[in-house]
């Protein structure tokens, strides 16, 4: 009598990489959901929320298919003098991706993993990146900022006022 053997079954896997570019579309949704950013002109917005900080954003450049700009609380390091924490995004509307280029001021890629990480490393601090961006963008939807509580600032007068 002879045995059937069943096929195998594979089951899917997602590679980290493929995660990211998950995680990008991802964080474009709650960042467009939230923000809006692709609507406003180059400038810096304020946003008072339920949590007693307020968000600073920053559109940096409008180009033709791409947003960057920056998230920060407006809370001061102590040691750097810079706002802290801070997240360099670039959104790409034609791809529907958010990328969180770096999450510190002065804090690069390179600054991180060094001048020649294995792949792997980069897409570790990658990930990590665009997770806290993700969870950041989440807990500030939870605190009630948003699209509607942004206010255009001059950024000559709040610094005259400091």
């Amino acid at each position: 009598m002879a045995l059937a053997h069943a096929p195998a079954v594979r089951i899917p896997h997602i590679s980290r990489f493929g995660l990211l570019m998950g995680l990008y579309a991802e964080n474009h949704g709650k960042l467009t959901r939230l923000l809006a950013p692709a609507r406003l002109p180059t400038g810096s917005y304020l946003s008072h929320g339920d949590d007693g900080l307020d968000l600073r954003l920053d559109i940096l450049e409008q180009h033709r298919y791409t947003t960057e700009l920056r998230l920060t609380y407006t809370v001061i390091d102590p040691v750097t003098g810079e706002p802290d924490p801070s997240a360099f995004v670039r959104l790409y509307r034609d791809a529907r991706q958010a990328e969180a280029t770096h999450c510190h001021v002065g804090r690069r890629w390179q600054d991180v993993v060094g001048m020649y990480p294995p792949p792997r490393a980069i897409i570790d601090h990658r990930l990590r990146m665009n997770i806290f961006l993700g969870k950041w963008l989440d807990l500030l939807a939870i605190r009630g900022h948003g699209h509607a509580t942004l206010k255009h600032i001059d950024v000559e007068s709040v610094a005259e006022e400091a």
